[in-house]
């Protein structure tokens, strides 16, 4: 679910509340599921805990979530917009002129967000069917294994992916009233179940949670915070999600949301406090204090709205992946994807690749761990990383773009003291399920340095030429009879708005390759709208009859389907007189003024002679290995069924220093005859 942003982004309303509870809040919101569960567990069970260990634990959760999202993601980092946008990318094009280093943690905190949305899935929506045990009925049904709970998963995992091609902007109108009808039951059945336990609010006080980190009754030591942290997993879609629903909104709605997930927490802890050595509840794989806290009567509504929770919570992160990766793309850290607009504003956006690789992934995930438990060992390890880097650019960002040089040292040394110890206590579960999160979290940057580099090699490359000064060149081409007519129109796709220069490679395919006379030139230049239905286009002849360059500037929702405007165009310009009739006589159609079409694309190629450094040459190729899995630009411009002519060009490299010769040597030839 999306907003217009042009329209929305600033409005502040009950409407704009509702719809930014359910669009920022999904991850973070269904931490009550798992923060305590997970403290418990790393302590020994709930018959090893007692109540300074609670009540210091919760007072760390708290805390934590004061410091790292209100006060870092709330009250600094969403002053940080980008023309009203927010996330790293964002971020970075404010900053990068800094210094080129920056694309460093630009790069490793995107990475980490993109295995996010692998895992975040996965642990959420795995927890949440895990609740079914808590009814003793469906607990007997679902047996003593994992099977039946991982194929009820997987089957909501299925689901959620295959609903991602048609859009979520449907059931997308009910993420607001379900997150707000879940944030309402986390705050009322905690204040419940914490009324009459005064003692647990003493876990506002930060010397509680100072003293638990070297408590002998906390038997992880510092390691407890890579349990405490996964309670922040999501603060970081406040800055991501602030381009969709408006700083103020967000600012607006963080306090309701931080109080219920407070006093769900507090519910919790009290809860624990009072059954705390119980060993009938110690007993109970898999013992979950969300919902064994609550009456047998009342669990049966706290799973299906965890669940609901946890797939909006889940949606979120699937749509961020492919915003993501869209911006990275922009960026040149990533290939440029075919993209699809389900609905008619442009934030919602769908990437059928990414897509499938997501759900590929996430699967693998589920059948590896097969446990909530187990998947929250790999969680959160990436976020920090993310965190950390986004604290060295926002640092960055005050001292640079803002000018605040104390404020810069003081942001560094507060957060990133917090960031560096809680990466520190999740690297604990690195050995324990962390290093999925680390290897997805490798593969992503691997692919978007090699697209990075390679694509800074090419850029050194290129080369752009004046396009009139080859106009006469190519005038003589066309009316050269000794050489065979290729086609009446050759067309070319072409990059960049400048009609007055064109890429070497462009005229090199022209004239040097196989020179291919035309009747007609076609350089095409497709730009992506704003707007969602929009179908217009720009024409430069240069003043001759044959070389025609075309903006043509079509809508996010258009598809682009260049053989068609072509020909609207083609028929456009015989009708004014700017294309001369090319009088076509044999076509089953008839006689036609319109002749044949020939698409060229072109494609580097890196000759073996290019002198590269043995690390370039291996990410360059790699960029080309991934530009074949990434789809074909024929499918994305509709020439499957065109006669298309795949043309692949020197990446013109430079030769080495002295290229050696070939040494001539007379000798006669033995005479066998």
């Amino acid at each position: 679910m999306e907003l217009n942003n042009n329209t929305h982004k600033n409005r502040v309303s009950a409407a704009m509340f509702l719809v930014t509870i359910g669009i920022v809040y999904g991850d973070i919101g269904t931490s009550p599921m798992y923060v305590m569960k997970s403290i418990v567990e790393g302590n020994g069970g709930i018959a090893n805990v007692d109540s300074d260990f609670i009540i210091g634990s919760l007072s760390l959760v708290i805390w934590t979530i004061t410091l790292l999202t209100t006060v870092k993601h709330v009250l600094i980092a969403l002053k940080a917009d980008n023309h009203g946008e927010g996330g790293i990318f964002a971020l970075y094009s404010l900053i990068k002129e800094k210094g080129k280093w920056l694309i460093v943690p630009t790069m490793i905190g995107g990475c980490t967000m993109l295995a996010d949305g692998v895992l975040t899935p996965a642990v959420t929506v795995t927890t949440a069917v895990e609740g079914l045990r808590s009814i003793d009925a469906i607990d007997a049904f679902l047996g003593e294994g994992q099977s039946v709970v991982l194929l009820i998963t997987i089957a909501i995992i299925c689901a959620l992916f295959v609903i991602q091609r048609n859009g979520t902007s449907a059931i997308g109108k009910l993420f607001g009233p379900v997150m707000l009808i879940w944030f309402l039951f986390l705050g009322v059945t905690g204040t419940y179940l914490f009324l009459g336990d005064f003692a647990i609010l003493k876990a506002l006080n930060p010397i509680y949670a100072i003293k638990v980190l070297f408590s002998p009754g906390n038997k992880a030591g510092l390691m407890i915070l890579g349990s405490v942290f996964l309670c922040t997993t999501g603060a970081e879609a406040l800055y991501t999600d602030m381009g969709h629903v408006g700083r103020e909104n967000i600012m607006i709605s963080w306090p309701f949301v931080k109080v219920c997930l407070i006093l769900n927490y507090m519910g919790q802890c009290s809860w624990i406090i009072r059954n705390s050595g119980n060993q009938e509840l110690a007993q109970i794989p898999e013992m979950n204090p969300f919902y064994m806290m609550l009456s047998p009567g009342l669990r049966p509504v706290a799973i299906i709205l965890s669940a609901l929770a946890a797939i909006i919570a889940s949606q979120a992160l699937i749509s961020g992946s492919y915003t993501l990766v869209h911006e990275a793309a922009s960026l040149d850290l990533m290939p440029h994807l075919n993209a699809r607009y389900p609905s008619d504003t442009k934030g919602q956006i769908y990437v059928p690749i990414i897509n499938k690789i997501l759900w590929v992934l996430c699967m693998g995930v589920i059948l590896y761990f097969r446990s909530g438990s187990r998947m929250e060992n790999a969680y959160g390890l990436a976020i920090t990383i993310s965190m950390l880097m986004m604290t060295i650019m926002f640092t960055v960002y005050i001292w640079g773009i803002k000018n605040s040089k104390i404020g810069a040292i003081l942001f560094a040394i507060i957060f990133a003291s917090l960031e560096s110890i809680f990466f520190i206590s999740s690297l604990g579960k690195f050995a324990v399920g962390g290093y999925v999160a680390v290897i997805i979290s490798l593969a992503i940057l691997f692919i978007m340095i090699a697209w990075y580099r390679g694509t800074q090699i090419e850029r050194m490359q290129k080369v752009r030429l004046p396009m009139r000064d080859y106009l006469d060149v190519i005038d003589g081409l066309r009316k050269d009879e000794s050489i065979p007519l290729c086609c009446n129109n050759l067309v070319y796709i072409a990059k960049g708005g400048d009609v007055e220069e064109v890429d070497r490679d462009i005229l090199y395919s022209i004239l040097n390759k196989d020179s291919k006379r035309a009747d007609a030139y076609w350089l095409i230049s497709i730009n992506t709208t704003d707007k969602p239905i929009q179908r217009e286009y720009e024409v430069q002849t240069y003043g001759t009859d044959f070389m025609f360059r075309i903006n043509l500037n079509l809508g996010f929702k258009v598809r682009q389907s260049v053989n068609i405007y072509l020909r609207q165009i083609v028929q456009d310009l015989l009708t004014s007189g700017e294309l001369p009739p090319q009088n076509v006589k044999h076509s089953i159609y008839g006689a036609s003024p319109i002749g044949s079409f020939k698409f060229c694309m072109l494609r580097k190629r890196m000759p073996m002679e290019g002198d590269l450094a043995p690390i370039d040459s291996m990410l360059i190729h790699t960029k080309y290995a991934i530009r074949r899995v990434a789809g074909s630009p024929a499918r994305w411009f509709g020439l499957e069924t065109s006669n298309l002519l795949i043309e692949y060009v020197p990446l013109f490299l430079p030769r080495r220093i002295q290229e050696q010769r070939v040494e001539r040597i007379d000798q006669p030839f033995d005479d066998h005859s």
